[in-house]
């Protein structure tokens, strides 16, 4: 796979593992990232390590799996390079942010980051309701329960992968299920009614790919659990969408005062009012900002 240039993979898987290593069923590790694919019906391990450079990017990708033709390599290629975000142009993004001091220094440390992506709606809707009003600590140990008790997995070479439950499955463990791993009793409801729709067709999430962002956010919102923070993560890390602002995430107003408010957290109102000079690539703004506080950049006051 050959990513739109400037393209840095080590920032970007890691983006995708929360610089953890390790964050659910999705694996960076020694250069090397591993997914576990669902292609028509059938789990592939993919392994994906990066030959190229930041300018001229080139990305090797090894599948493994029950059956190799050319419809599951291409099935394959399409979702890991979805996943990775390759075809994402930055070239507006970082003219937009050249002339703000805090937030280019922010970004040339980071240039070639692209925002990778969660596999499907239906996956990151789940996240993120998981994702509500918690620690990211307890986050990332919700998730990883629920992918080892609902999840498929596949042994390679003596290591057990696993991949995100189906939805028939979250939608059977039923509410009693996913309390049982911690969950609280109102985002089991939730977790389970959108996992019923989906799994019984009632709910069609991936035809919202190509309805707009008002009507993205309108059918999102009729669902029980979802509001506008839900909504705003869906378009950075399911739909793709390069102006999503999460401006509720008291973490990214926080990170937000450090650069642009002398250390005083903004409020989330301050933040969303802020953010308009970045629009339409609030996207790519929100994702630096949480990329560079994950990986340990050292922020200044500005």
């Amino acid at each position: 796979l050959h990513p739109t240039p400037p393209y840095r993979f080590d920032l970007t898987a890691g983006f995708a593992t929360f610089f953890q290593g390790r964050y659910g069923g999705d694996i960076f590790e020694e250069g090397i990232f591993h997914k576990l694919l669902d292609v028509n019906g059938q789990l592939y391990l993919t392994r994906v390590h990066s030959h190229g450079t930041v300018a001229a990017p080139e990305l090797e990708v090894e599948l493994t799996g029950p059956v190799l033709n050319d419809a599951v390599l291409d099935g394959a290629q399409q979702q890991i390079a979805w996943i990775l975000g390759i075809e994402q142009d930055l070239t507006g993004f970082y003219r937009l942010v050249k002339e703000d001091a805090a937030l280019a220094a922010l970004t040339e440390a980071m240039r070639g980051l692209h925002i990778p992506h969660v596999a499907s709606i239906y996956e990151a809707l789940v996240l993120a309701i998981l994702g509500q009003q918690i620690s990211s600590h307890v986050a990332r140990v919700l998730r990883t329960l629920l992918i080892e008790r609902y999840g498929q997995s596949l042994e390679i070479d003596g290591v057990l992968y696993r991949s995100f439950p189906h939805p028939n499955a979250l939608a059977s463990a039923g509410v009693d299920g996913l309390h049982a791993l911690g969950f609280s009793v109102r985002k089991s409801e939730y977790i389970r009614e959108i996992s019923r729709q989906v799994a019984s067709g009632t709910l069609d999430l991936e035809g919202l790919r190509a309805r707009s962002d008002d009507e993205v956010a309108q059918a999102l919102i009729a669902l029980r659990g979802v509001g506008p923070w839900t909504v705003h993560w869906l378009f950075i890390r399911a739909f793709g969408r390069t102006d999503g602002f999460p401006y509720g995430d008291l973490a990214l107003c926080r990170i937000m005062g450090q650069l642009f408010n002398a250390g005083t957290p903004f409020t989330p109102e301050q933040a969303l009012d802020y953010s308009r000079r970045w629009s339409p690539y609030r996207s790519y703004v929100t994702t630096y900002l949480f990329a560079a506080r994950r990986s340990g950049y050292a922020f200044p006051s500005v």
